[in-house]
């Protein structure tokens, strides 16, 4: 084993993640050295371990925030889908106030009062 994967291997054993990614722990090929010894066998298991570990929990994190952008574009739609259904029901409530139906019906009994009224 190179000197990288010893010093990526001693910094996981007592877990300082942050060393063992500026390390290169995630870029890390363990599996590459050719005859390892039991010990460097025991090292390399490690690493590669800690590094499949970690680039799981990037996808995880890369998925999270995928899934939290499409959420949050959906609720954006649903926001702007409603903003305009506001505006065309109130430019609809401004023009009349009663449904077509019922100002129609309005209509014809002020018309049949006031046919029924004498003039004065």
């Amino acid at each position: 084993m190179d000197d990288t994967l010893h010093a990526l291997a001693e910094a996981l054993a007592v877990d300082d993640i942050d060393r063992a990614l500026t390390l290169g722990l995630l870029d890390a090929r363990p599996e590459a050295v050719e005859a390892p010894c039991a010990d460097c066998r025991k090292r390399a298991q490690i690493v590669i371990a800690a590094r499949d570990e970690r680039l799981r929990a990037l996808g995880a994190r890369e998925r999270y925030r995928a899934r939290q952008a499409r959420l949050s574009e959906r609720a954006d739609a649903r926001a702007r889908k409603r903003a305009g259904a506001a505006v065309r029901t109130s430019a609809v409530a401004a023009t009349s106030a009663l449904p077509p139906a019922v100002a129609a019906a309005l209509a014809r009994a002020k018309a049949k009062v006031a046919a029924k009224r004498p003039p004065e």
